[in-house]
Protein backbone atom coordinates (compact mmCIF):
# COMPACT_ATOMS: atom_id res chain seq x y z
CA UNK A 1 0.00 0.00 0.00
CA UNK A 2 0.64 3.45 -0.74
CA UNK A 3 -0.38 6.02 2.08
CA UNK A 4 -0.68 9.60 2.80
CA UNK A 5 -0.73 9.97 6.67
CA UNK A 6 -2.58 13.39 7.23
CA UNK A 7 -3.22 15.13 10.68
CA UNK A 8 -2.89 17.94 12.77
CA UNK A 9 0.41 18.37 15.31
CA UNK A 10 -0.22 15.83 18.43
CA UNK A 11 -3.11 13.91 16.47
CA UNK A 12 -0.79 10.79 16.59
CA UNK A 13 0.70 10.52 13.50
CA UNK A 14 4.02 9.04 14.38
CA UNK A 15 1.98 6.63 16.88
CA UNK A 16 -0.37 5.40 13.74
CA UNK A 17 2.88 5.48 11.38
CA UNK A 18 4.89 2.78 13.24
CA UNK A 19 1.85 0.43 13.86
CA UNK A 20 0.68 0.55 9.87
CA UNK A 21 4.56 0.38 9.20
CA UNK A 22 5.30 -3.11 11.28
CA UNK A 23 1.84 -4.22 10.26
CA UNK A 24 2.24 -3.89 6.40
CA UNK A 25 5.97 -3.58 5.94
CA UNK A 26 6.02 -0.08 4.90
CA UNK A 27 8.81 2.24 4.18
CA UNK A 28 8.30 5.25 6.37
CA UNK A 29 8.81 8.88 5.34
CA UNK A 30 9.02 11.07 8.01
CA UNK A 31 9.70 14.57 7.02
CA UNK A 32 9.56 15.15 10.71
CA UNK A 33 12.51 12.66 10.86
CA UNK A 34 14.64 13.90 7.57
CA UNK A 35 14.45 17.15 9.64
CA UNK A 36 15.22 16.15 13.15
CA UNK A 37 18.25 14.73 11.39
CA UNK A 38 19.43 17.55 9.70
CA UNK A 39 18.82 19.84 12.74
CA UNK A 40 21.01 17.16 14.87
CA UNK A 41 23.85 17.60 12.52
CA UNK A 42 23.84 20.79 12.14
CA UNK A 43 24.28 20.87 8.41
CA UNK A 44 23.53 24.19 6.57
CA UNK A 45 19.63 22.46 5.91
CA UNK A 46 19.35 22.30 9.03
CA UNK A 47 19.91 25.78 10.69
CA UNK A 48 17.76 26.70 8.22
CA UNK A 49 15.00 23.86 9.25
CA UNK A 50 15.55 25.04 12.85
CA UNK A 51 14.48 28.47 12.73
CA UNK A 52 10.77 27.32 10.64
CA UNK A 53 10.52 24.52 13.72
CA UNK A 54 11.06 26.75 16.28
CA UNK A 55 8.68 29.40 15.47
CA UNK A 56 6.05 26.71 14.19
CA UNK A 57 5.99 27.65 10.69
CA UNK A 58 5.70 25.73 7.23
CA UNK A 59 9.06 24.91 5.54
CA UNK A 60 9.14 25.90 2.09
CA UNK A 61 7.02 24.11 -0.34
CA UNK A 62 10.69 23.66 -2.75
CA UNK A 63 12.48 22.48 0.16
CA UNK A 64 10.24 19.75 1.53
CA UNK A 65 9.25 18.40 -1.98
CA UNK A 66 12.57 18.13 -2.97
CA UNK A 67 13.40 16.20 0.04
CA UNK A 68 10.48 13.35 -0.38
CA UNK A 69 11.48 13.52 -4.27
CA UNK A 70 14.71 12.47 -3.81
CA UNK A 71 13.70 9.38 -0.89
CA UNK A 72 11.14 8.10 -3.66
CA UNK A 73 13.18 8.13 -6.15
CA UNK A 74 15.39 5.77 -4.31
CA UNK A 75 12.65 3.21 -3.43
CA UNK A 76 11.79 0.20 -5.26
CA UNK A 77 8.64 0.08 -6.86
CA UNK A 78 7.28 -2.83 -5.31
CA UNK A 79 7.46 -1.21 -2.00
CA UNK A 80 4.52 0.14 -0.44
CA UNK A 81 5.28 3.34 1.54
CA UNK A 82 3.87 5.38 4.32
CA UNK A 83 4.06 9.41 4.25
CA UNK A 84 3.99 11.39 6.79
CA UNK A 85 4.32 15.21 6.98
CA UNK A 86 4.11 15.99 3.47
CA UNK A 87 1.96 16.93 2.20
CA UNK A 88 1.22 19.83 3.98
CA UNK A 89 -0.23 22.14 1.35
CA UNK A 90 -2.37 21.41 -1.71
CA UNK A 91 0.33 23.04 -3.59
CA UNK A 92 2.89 19.90 -2.40
CA UNK A 93 -0.10 17.52 -3.47
CA UNK A 94 -0.47 18.87 -6.58
CA UNK A 95 3.57 18.13 -6.64
CA UNK A 96 3.37 14.90 -4.83
CA UNK A 97 1.28 13.34 -7.63
CA UNK A 98 3.78 14.39 -10.27
CA UNK A 99 6.74 12.79 -8.41
CA UNK A 100 4.58 9.97 -8.01
CA UNK A 101 3.83 9.78 -11.71
CA UNK A 102 7.21 9.71 -12.74
CA UNK A 103 8.45 7.10 -10.29
CA UNK A 104 5.31 5.24 -11.15
CA UNK A 105 3.80 4.79 -7.81
CA UNK A 106 0.15 5.95 -7.68
CA UNK A 107 -1.51 6.76 -4.04
CA UNK A 108 -3.37 4.53 -2.42
CA UNK A 109 -4.88 6.19 0.32
CA UNK A 110 -4.55 9.57 2.06
CA UNK A 111 -5.64 9.14 5.70
CA UNK A 112 -6.77 12.25 7.76
CA UNK A 113 -6.40 11.73 12.03
CA UNK A 114 -9.04 14.42 12.60
CA UNK A 115 -8.10 15.48 16.62
CA UNK A 116 -9.28 18.31 18.62
CA UNK A 117 -7.54 21.11 20.10
CA UNK A 118 -7.47 20.60 23.92
CA UNK A 119 -6.99 16.84 23.36
CA UNK A 120 -3.75 18.11 21.11
CA UNK A 121 -2.68 20.61 23.82
CA UNK A 122 -2.72 17.23 26.42
CA UNK A 123 -0.42 15.46 24.04
CA UNK A 124 2.17 17.50 22.80
CA UNK A 125 2.35 19.50 26.25
CA UNK A 126 3.16 16.28 28.03
CA UNK A 127 5.75 14.87 25.47
CA UNK A 128 8.89 13.96 26.36
CA UNK A 129 11.36 13.26 24.04
CA UNK A 130 15.31 11.92 25.63
CA UNK A 131 18.00 14.23 24.19
CA UNK A 132 20.14 11.27 23.99
CA UNK A 133 18.79 8.10 21.83
CA UNK A 134 15.08 9.97 20.85
CA UNK A 135 12.60 7.91 22.96
CA UNK A 136 9.29 9.52 23.31
CA UNK A 137 7.28 9.39 26.79
CA UNK A 138 4.43 11.36 28.11
CA UNK A 139 4.53 13.33 31.10
CA UNK A 140 0.84 11.53 32.00
CA UNK A 141 0.43 8.81 29.72
CA UNK A 142 3.48 7.29 29.41
CA UNK A 143 5.79 8.63 31.99
CA UNK A 144 9.60 6.82 32.52
CA UNK A 145 10.23 5.31 35.67
CA UNK A 146 12.40 7.96 36.67
CA UNK A 147 11.21 11.08 36.33
CA UNK A 148 12.86 13.16 33.74
CA UNK A 149 15.06 10.22 32.77
CA UNK A 150 15.27 7.94 30.23
CA UNK A 151 14.46 4.32 30.96
CA UNK A 152 16.07 2.88 27.83
CA UNK A 153 19.54 5.05 27.99
CA UNK A 154 19.59 7.10 30.91
CA UNK A 155 19.63 10.20 29.02
CA UNK A 156 17.80 13.31 29.89
CA UNK A 157 14.55 13.99 28.76
CA UNK A 158 13.34 17.24 27.85
CA UNK A 159 10.29 19.22 26.28
CA UNK A 160 10.94 19.70 22.00
CA UNK A 161 10.73 23.76 21.52
CA UNK A 162 7.49 23.46 19.35
CA UNK A 163 5.49 21.82 22.52
CA UNK A 164 4.64 24.65 24.27
CA UNK A 165 1.06 25.83 24.11
CA UNK A 166 1.89 29.03 22.83
CA UNK A 167 3.74 26.54 19.78
CA UNK A 168 1.21 24.67 19.31
CA UNK A 169 -1.88 27.04 18.43
CA UNK A 170 0.43 28.93 15.95
CA UNK A 171 1.11 25.41 14.30
CA UNK A 172 -2.69 24.58 14.67
CA UNK A 173 -3.79 28.05 12.60
CA UNK A 174 -1.00 26.78 10.09
CA UNK A 175 -2.69 24.04 9.77
CA UNK A 176 -6.07 24.69 8.89
CA UNK A 177 -4.97 27.52 6.84
CA UNK A 178 -2.93 25.58 4.87
CA UNK A 179 -2.73 21.58 5.55
CA UNK A 180 -6.54 20.85 6.15
CA UNK A 181 -7.33 21.90 2.80
CA UNK A 182 -5.89 18.51 1.89
CA UNK A 183 -8.34 16.64 3.08
CA UNK A 184 -10.86 18.01 0.40
CA UNK A 185 -8.30 17.39 -2.36
CA UNK A 186 -8.21 14.11 -1.99
CA UNK A 187 -11.16 13.70 -0.88
CA UNK A 188 -11.93 14.84 -4.61
CA UNK A 189 -9.89 11.72 -5.81
CA UNK A 190 -12.07 9.29 -3.97
CA UNK A 191 -8.82 8.31 -1.79
CA UNK A 192 -9.48 9.82 1.32
CA UNK A 193 -10.07 8.22 4.79
CA UNK A 194 -11.74 10.21 7.70
CA UNK A 195 -10.38 8.79 11.10
CA UNK A 196 -11.07 9.90 14.91
CA UNK A 197 -7.68 10.89 16.56
CA UNK A 198 -9.55 11.65 19.91
CA UNK A 199 -9.66 7.68 20.21
CA UNK A 200 -6.76 5.53 21.39
CA UNK A 201 -4.45 3.75 18.39
CA UNK A 202 -5.42 0.44 18.75
CA UNK A 203 -8.99 1.82 17.67
CA UNK A 204 -8.17 3.81 15.18
CA UNK A 205 -5.54 0.75 14.15
CA UNK A 206 -9.22 -1.65 14.14
CA UNK A 207 -11.03 1.44 11.80
CA UNK A 208 -7.90 1.29 9.29
CA UNK A 209 -7.98 -2.35 9.45
CA UNK A 210 -11.86 -2.85 8.52
CA UNK A 211 -11.48 0.06 6.07
CA UNK A 212 -8.23 -2.13 4.14
CA UNK A 213 -10.61 -5.06 4.21
CA UNK A 214 -13.26 -4.18 2.51
CA UNK A 215 -10.90 -2.31 -0.09
CA UNK A 216 -9.02 -6.00 -0.72
CA UNK A 217 -5.86 -4.37 0.36
CA UNK A 218 -4.78 -7.12 3.06
CA UNK A 219 -6.48 -10.38 4.21
CA UNK A 220 -9.85 -10.80 6.20
CA UNK A 221 -8.09 -12.95 8.78
CA UNK A 222 -5.26 -10.82 9.07
CA UNK A 223 -5.02 -9.08 12.65
CA UNK A 224 -3.25 -6.18 14.44
CA UNK A 225 -0.32 -6.64 16.73
CA UNK A 226 -0.86 -5.82 19.80
CA UNK A 227 2.98 -5.77 20.87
Amino acid sequence: MRIVLLGPPGAGKGTQAQLLKKEFQLVHISTGDIFREEMKKNTSLGQDLKQYVDQGKLVPDEVVTQIVANRLKGMDPKEGYLLDGFPRTVHQAQDLDQILAQVRQPLDYCINMEASLPVIIQRLTGRRVCKQCGAVYHAVNRPPQKKDICDQCAGPLMTRADDVESTIRTRMKEYMANTAPIARYYEQQGKLIKIDADQDSEDVQQVLLKKFIEDGKVDHDQKPSRN
